[in-house]
């Protein structure tokens, strides 16, 4: 008897894991960011930059876990960062990226809407900072001193923050969305050592806003 109940449990939990990889699917993702970075200067004063265009692409798992709601993470680059508000001086970052996002997709129409929201995790791995015709790579740094700011440009390699997403999928498993991402982490390293009273009130976070085209397999 036993044995009986075992192999009765194996196999409801094969049952049940064959059912949930059946409905596991896979899908990939690409668009255009407009992003900025928002916080404050040293002095306290609002960061007054613009908006500067980008690019986002990658891959993501849609797992269900319950009546039209999905469990979506991702992993993908994107690209942020923003322009100086005057002259031609901009910053360019790159990260990779791990949204998880909680989806609802109720019918509508011939498709599904899209509606899900989540938080991110995110390394940075490439970086520009141009202005005019100068132009030098941004370095990827938790803490530095007054000198090496000074004397180059940095940013934390680790940002994390919120996710916001609607969209529509159609039938033939295309789709297209607008997300929004908020960054929660000041992305500026932090400055040691003499004369860093000042350069540590510099507060700088990741915001951005897309468009984008996927497919589900």
């Amino acid at each position: 008897m036993k044995a009986i109940k075992i192999s009765f449990l194996l196999g409801a939990v094969m049952l049940v894991a064959t059912s949930v990889q059946a409905q596991v699917s896979f899908g990939v993702r690409a668009g255009v960011n407009l992003s900025n970075i928002n916080g404050k200067d040293a002095a306290d004063n609002k960061l007054e930059n613009r908006l500067i265009p980008g690019f986002n692409a990658g891959v993501n798992v849609e797992i269900p876990v319950a009546d039209q709601f999905y469990l979506q993470p991702g992993l993908l680059f994107t690209t942020k960062g923003a322009r100086a508000e005057e002259g031609d001086g901009k910053t360019t970052l790159g990260y990779v990226e791990l949204p998880i996002n909680l989806v609802f997709k109720p019918e509508l129409g011939a498709g599904k809407m899209l509606l899900g929201f989540g938080p991110y995790v995110a390394y940075g791995v490439t970086g520009k900072a141009k202005d005019g015709n100068d132009s030098e790579d941004v370095k990827f740094e938790k803490e530095i001193n007054v000198a090496e700011l000074l004397s180059g440009v940095y940013a934390k390699p680790f940002d994390a923050g919120a996710n916001v997403l609607v969209g529509y999928e159609f039938s033939n498993k295309l789709s297209a969305q607008l997300n929004a991402g908020l960054g929660l982490l000041n992305v500026n390293p932090k400055v040691t050592g003499p004369g860093s009273e000042a350069a540590d009130k510099i507060k700088m976070k990741n915001t951005t806003f897309g468009i984008s085209i996927g497919y589900r397999f």
